[in-house]
């Protein structure tokens, strides 16, 4: 029986500086710096305040940017997607979609790491 999703883990070229980014630019906090498999890959926890956190690998097999960056997208809950995605913006982090709103749903803006990979600044209604 399916559990639910515990987690997302990103594969790099270059994981230190994709976790650096990310907390560098994006502000999420690095958890656990660890080494894995039988290359001695460094993984990074990048911890989320709720939800499941995003784990970045070096990978081996990973070279260069995302050639297709719109196949998987996350979304990071924000409270103020205006702030959030101003500060971004700010922080000279690739806008791919300005924020937008889906009825019903909430407000969602899109952004690309230095790796290509795109994710989402989203606020959802309250309920």
């Amino acid at each position: 029986m399916i559990r639910g999703f515990e987690s997302l883990l990103i594969g790099s070229q270059n994981a230190k500086n994709l976790a650096d980014f990310y907390k560098d630019k994006v502000g999420l906090e690095i958890g656990l710096e660890a080494e894995m498999g039988e290359e001695n890959e460094t993984l990074y926890e990048l911890k989320l305040g709720k939800g499941p956190n995003i784990y970045i690998i070096d990978h081996s097999k990973v070279k260069g940017k995302n050639k297709n960056p719109e196949r998987i997208i996350f979304n990071i809950e924000v409270d103020d997607i205006e702030k959030e995605a101003k500060r971004l913006k700010e922080a000279k982090v690739m806008l791919v979609q300005d924020t937008y709103h889906i009825e019903g749903y909430g407000y969602i803006a899109t952004f690309e790491d230095i790796d290509g990979n795109y994710f989402q600044l989203v606020q959802v209604r309250a309920s």
